[in-house]
């Protein structure tokens, strides 16, 4: 029987769920596509002004050199955040999620410029929150559990 000290929870022994894992990986795997491809926008937003047309009675009117900016370091921080969200370290799951929301709140701005590319990219960023929100852990403990096993 565990033992623990007060203030502190015993340590889980639940083993981990390999579908749990692979949901993670991929939800990692579509945050390092979304930053690339986020990445990608703004690159374009920076070298071709006239790539990207909306109509004149869009709410949301931006100069397209600042959003090229705001997409490129915006796709570098999604992408690394899902490089590192193979570690299963918690900070990893934290900016994770803090970056998804980011990429969904900059794809709902992004609306008029690409629509459909914005919905799919909103729906692989509420899948990524789902997904490190609900099995984050489990990318751990399948590191920690012997390969024997």
């Amino acid at each position: 029987m565990a033992t623990t000290t007060p203030g502190r929870a015993a340590a889980s022994t639940r083993e981990y769920s390999a579908g749990a894992v692979g949901v993670t990986v991929f939800a990692g795997i579509l945050m390092i596509m979304t930053g690339v491809f986020h990445a990608i926008q703004g690159i374009v937003a920076l070298v071709n002004n006239n790539f990207f047309v909306v109509g004149k009675d869009y709410v949301f009117t931006f100069n397209m050199t600042g959003w090229g900016w705001a997409h490129l370091v915006l796709g570098v921080v999604v992408a690394t955040a899902g490089f590192f969200l193979f570690q299963g370290a918690t900070w990893a799951r934290t900016v994770a999620v803090i970056a998804a929301s980011l990429s969904i709140i900059a794809s709902f701005l992004w609306l008029p410029y690409y629509p459909i590319w914005s919905l799919a990219v909103m729906a692989f960023d509420v899948f990524v929150i789902w997904a490190v929100t609900m099995h984050g852990r489990d990318i751990l403990r399948a590191g920690e559990v012997p390969v024997g096993k």
